[in-house]
């Protein structure tokens, strides 16, 4: 992960990580963006071997959250939008790098590729378990 998102992601996650819903509208608004960050973000096995393929997850997470961001009405600056925004964020730079790349990858771009995907992944992760342990979710996030 580059050191950028490195930066970003302990500051997000540390800002809320002792996120607790504040009323009915934001518990909604995290388990949305839980539910979001739970499906398949790694290229399945019908993967054509394009950068475009594989940031195909992203590019849904992505959706959902400006689909919660749109639908949020609860107060602006509530914590999970953080949250939201810091997903955003993250999931945004291998995004824009990856997504009009319809060359199969060789070792080296494979290798670029994995440690993009993966430090996505790596702040998902860190998300999930911040909304998990604050929505009351954790023994869902333990399965």
């Amino acid at each position: 992960m580059s050191a950028v998102r490195a930066l970003s992601c302990a500051r997000t996650v540390g800002v809320v990580e002792g996120w607790r819903p504040r009323d009915e509208v934001e518990s909604a608004a995290g388990w949305r963006l839980w539910l979001a960050l739970s499906g398949r973000l790694w290229p399945s096995a019908e993967w054509d071997g394009t950068p475009a393929q594989a940031v195909g997850g992203l590019r849904a997470v992505l959706a959902e959250c400006d689909g919660i961001r749109g639908a949020y009405a609860g107060d602006r600056t509530a914590a999970v939008l953080r949250l939201v925004d810091s997903v955003v964020f993250v999931l945004s730079l291998p995004l824009e790098l990856w997504r009009d790349d319809v060359l199969p990858v060789d070792a080296d771009r494979a290798a670029l590729l994995h440690s993009d995907l993966a430090g996505a992944v790596e702040h998902l992760a860190e998300v999930r378990a911040v909304l998990a342990g604050g929505g009351g979710w954790a023994e869902l996030e333990a399965r």
